[in-house]
């Protein structure tokens, strides 16, 4: 697909913070930031909520003008010292790069016996995926990852773009933020469907880390099904294969399935790897078109915005994102009811069960109120 000729004004995700996250995914015990001491600080304060350390070299004026080798090559020692790491990730900043500032020759200097992968990044990519990519570049060439996996991340990570350009943050010049639909008045719809019989897909095409939340929706609405004794009418889509993606994206997959098993939730399809929701959508549209093109409705959680709507079109559908950008894109796309999981993101690093979602407890809490409502009424 063609490149849009536009210029996107609204703040977009860094490259920096993006690379951070994939030395994350490759379960590095330590991250330094070469730069400033306030560079990435609230995602970086986030990683350590995820079980990493994330430290700088917090160059100051005096960096900006003489480098800071030296500060890097003694932190790496330093850090080595303090956390006896088995991997450690270096990752530029736009201070050290505009400086010309090189990673290899401090972390030569610094003389480990530890792997470092050096990530030599900075935030003026027009894309993040592009820090995706440096870090997973620079992380084959440390021998962490193989040249497979490296050319599978690269076709999701230019598909991934290309869904941003789509129907994402990245498809026009500015997108006014919103927080959608109203959750109850949304609950109400579902589980009035469910109680007159409507038959139900749910699908999870979740962005590693975030599924912890939105398999909540999934569960949800199959308990509410239970309840009204519509569970047959509910088939479960999730993007949940733990054989796929980097060590801790495969992780997320595995414990998520865990928890669906232990709470009695079935899915019928697996639709891929956490890392995999660019792609899925494809796998998606081809078992509707098998095997559930009659369904009535469809709610959509993730990165609803990847799944073609092209075997969609005779349901209603029903989204949940975590982007206040990507309301009026899904709607434009005939998504009748948008909503928005906001702060999802920080609620789902560190953990390893699933977490309760603002629609999940809505959805609950309203079909108490009608069944307790019914209960009185008879």
């Amino acid at each position: 697909m063609a490149e849009k000729d536009i210029s996107i004004i609204h703040p977009r995700p860094s490259s920096i913070v993006a690379a951070l996250y994939t030395l994350r995914d490759l379960n590095v015990d330590v991250a330094i930031l070469h730069g400033p001491p306030g560079c990435s600080f609230k995602h970086a304060r986030l990683l350590e909520e995820d079980g990493i350390h994330v430290v700088t070299t917090a160059l100051d004026e005096n960096g900006f003008v003489f480098g800071g080798r030296d500060e890097l090559s003694s932190l790496l020692t330093k850090v080595n010292e303090m956390f006896n790491p088995k991997l450690i990730g270096v990752v530029g900043t736009c201070a050290s790069m505009i400086i010309g500032e090189e990673l290899r020759e401090p972390v030569q200097d610094a003389k480990l016996d530890v792997p470092v992968i050096e990530v030599e990044v900075h935030a003026g990519y027009p894309n993040n995926t592009k820090g995706v990519l440096i870090a997973l570049e620079s992380a084959c060439d440390a021998g962490i990852i193989d040249s497979d996996e490296l050319e599978r991340q690269k076709i999701l990570l230019e598909e991934a773009t290309n869904v941003e350009k789509r129907h994402g943050a990245a498809s026009r010049e500015y997108l006014t933020p919103s927080r959608g639909d109203l959750k109850y008045k949304v609950a109400e719809k579902v589980i009035n469907y469910l109680k007159e019989g409507k038959r139900c897909l749910t699908i999870m095409n979740a962005k590693k880390e975030t599924g912890y939340m939105f398999a909540d929706i999934t569960v949800a609405i199959n308990e509410v099904a239970a309840q009204l004794g519509m569970e047959e009418n509910v088939i479960n889509m999730a993007n949940v294969d733990d054989t796929l993606g980097l060590p801790r994206v495969r992780h997320h997959a595995r414990s998520i399935m865990e928890d669906f098993k232990e709470k009695g939730i079935t899915i019928h399809e697996n639709i891929g790897g956490m890392d995999e929701y660019p792609i899925a959508g494809e796998k998606v549209s081809e078992l509707i078109a098998e095997k559930y093109s009659d369904f009535d409705f469809a709610v959509i959680t993730g990165v609803p915005h990847a799944i073609p709507m092209d075997n969609l079109a005779g349901m209603e559908v029903i989204s949940v994102t975590n982007g206040p950008r990507q309301v009026i894109p899904l709607k434009e796309m005939g998504h009748t009811n948008v909503i928005v999981e906001i702060d999802l993101h920080p609620k789902t690093l560190g953990v390893t069960h699933i977490v309760e979602s603002e629609f999940g407890a809505t959805m609950r809490e309203v079909a108490k109120d009608i069944l307790d409502a019914e209960q009185e009424a008879a």
